[in-house]
């Protein structure tokens, strides 16, 4: 068989024909007790739990669910920050044969309402904190609250008498008196979770992801990393869980890799970098996986010069593209190459990855193993661009995902000749390394979030002085990409800074998708048919751009 070009740009040890074993987030859980009881699982602020308590926790967590109706087909949405109860509801909704949907605390409170809605939730787990935003719960949505106080050996609360009330997650764990009954067995190609992303309309979508997706994306990355010096050890790793779980990013790539291979979470539940420098020094992780922006914030900071990092033998970027400046910057600090990769929520989110010592600028690195990538024409999807030659990317494999949850429409747009169709535009070289040079979407990621401009645009026009106004991505040096705002105002009426539209935005956005830069137009660019032009503007930005660099 006639390899693909990328198999020739392999590292040694790594097969792409490789198998890629499939199976059940459960099972995975049930193999890791049995493997790795005695190891930490879970560290946050002193306190650790191991394998063997962890699974003893996530029974009792999923029987408090199945008295709140969990059970095959219930949709269960976590919003939470990186605290334990994030993994014990994720596992413990799928033991009671739920399947699970993320929610972003970062999320305002439309668009709260909207994915609950979307995905059809009949149960949200929720940090005490961050409750105020949700709907108002009733018979159709019952909410759970949890506070750090949980998991302490104190009396079990009592469930409250009106369904108006939030349910205290130490409910979940108090122990059962009914006789055990069977868990449902799910199978590999049974939905686990409803994952959202978003698409040119700026409105999330529910991307279905199965168990299969799930555990096929871990073992392409059990695959590729059979390197030297990358190699992890099972039950003998410490990774700083750093990344925000609810992201795909971090679900998929650190912590049910973890699971597997008997690795010790060390929860972060905000980032502060002095601390993360901290730890590392302290903890001696092999690796570390994070943003752009992360990165920076280390390379910047002031101790960092003094701070032992000598553990870390890999680290990858992913979420935006990583500066070459910084990569340089980091391998200066460290003397490791920040490896960049890219995938996305459909992906689950397996899609490339840079071998060490690549020595490719700006590429996001081969198609990992069992993955096939093709360039496909811009202006007919059925044909496939050489080496070189620029087109949409478009990814198949058994880590990719089910279809949009109730979107049949938006599920065959997706698709072309049984590959899913990424909105990315981009290259390949000779050697099979994959370059993105540009988004047939008009999404900014901003920090590792991906930013939609319809969503703020929209929220815009509800300024009752907007006329016009038009969002785009401008270069940012913290962010990689943040949000400009070009607006014209209505007649008589007077310009609002900055920070009075921000103020103004801040019910109806996340905090990531706010402005960062404004400016006033006496008119926007248009095409010939009055449609309000982008292009002209990200063309003056970049130029901008480039004139300061």
């Amino acid at each position: 068989m006639i390899p693909h070009a990328w198999e020739r740009s392999y590292p040694e040890g790594v097969d792409w024909r490789a198998p890629l074993p499939v199976s059940t987030l459960t099972a995975e859980l049930d193999t890791a007790i049995d493997r790795f009881g005695a190891v930490p699982f879970l560290e946050i602020a002193g306190f650790s739990i191991d394998y063997q308590r962890f699974g003893a926790l996530v029974e009792r967590v999923a029987r408090g669910l199945r008295g709140l109706g969990v059970k095959p087909g219930v949709h269960v949405a976590l919003h939470l920050p990186n605290i334990p109860h994030y993994p014990l509801a994720f596992y413990a909704t799928l033991r009671a044969g739920g399947v699970v949907t993320n929610l972003s605390p970062l999320d305002a409170e439309r668009e709260l309402a909207h994915k609950i809605a979307t995905a059809e939730v009949s149960v949200v787990i929720s940090f005490a904190d961050f409750i105020g935003k949700l709907p108002t719960p009733g018979p159709g949505l019952r909410i759970v609250s949890c506070t750090p106080a949980d998991l302490m050996p104190t009396p079990s609360p009592s469930l409250p008498d009106s369904l108006a009330d939030p349910v205290p997650f130490g409910c979940l764990l108090a122990p059962s008196a009914e006789p055990a009954e069977p868990w449902p067995v799910p199978r590999p190609h049974d939905l686990a979770l409803l994952q959202f992303t978003g698409g040119t309309t700026g409105l999330p979508k529910a991307a279905m992801l199965t168990h299969a997706n799930l555990t096929a994306a871990v073992s392409i990355y059990d695959v590729w990393f059979n390197q030297p010096n990358v190699a992890i050890v099972d039950g003998d790793e410490r990774v700083i869980m750093a990344l925000p779980l609810f992201h795909i990013y971090a679900l998929g790539t650190i912590m049910l890799r973890a699971v597997r291979h008997g690795h010790t979470l060390i929860l972060k539940p905000r980032w502060d970098t002095d601390d993360i420098l901290t730890t590392i020094e302290r903890s001696k992780p092999a690796t570390f996986s994070g943003v752009p922006t992360m990165y920076r914030a280390m390379a910047s900071s002031p101790q960092a010069p003094s701070t032992d990092l000598s553990s870390l033998r890999y680290c990858a970027s992913g979420g935006a593209p990583l500066p070459a400046e910084l990569k340089e910057e980091w391998r200066r600090l460290t003397g490791l190459e920040i490896l960049e990769g890219w995938g996305m929520t459909e992906t689950a989110p397996a899609g490339t990855a840079n071998p060490p010592a690549s020595g490719r600028i700006a590429s996001a690195g081969l198609p990992l193993p069992g993955i096939v990538l093709e360039i496909r024409d811009l202006d007919d999807p059925h044909k496939r661009m050489p080496p070189g030659e620029r087109g949409e990317i478009c990814i198949t494999g058994p880590n990719i995902f089910a279809g949009y949850y109730k979107q049949p429409e938006a599920t065959a747009e997706s698709f072309v000749d049984g590959l899913f169709r990424t909105g990315d535009i981009g290259y390949f070289d000779e050697g099979g390394f994959l370059y993105i040079v540009d988004r047939k979407k008009d999404m900014i990621l901003s920090g590792g979030f991906n930013v939609y401009p319809r969503n703020i645009e929209e929220a815009i026009y509800e300024h009752p002085d907007v006329e016009e106004v038009i969002v785009i991505g401008i270069p940012d040096t913290y962010r990689g990409e943040s949000a400009k705002a070009f607006i014209t105002l209505r007649p008589a009426t007077a310009p609002f800074t900055l920070e009075e539209l921000r103020e103004f935005l801040n019910d109806k956005l996340a905090r990531y998708e706010l402005p960062a830069a404004l400016e006033f137009r006496n008119v926007l660019p248009k095409t010939a048919v009055g449609k309000l032009w982008k292009k002209p503007l990200v063309d003056e930005e970049r130029a901008k751009a480039a004139s300061k660099g």
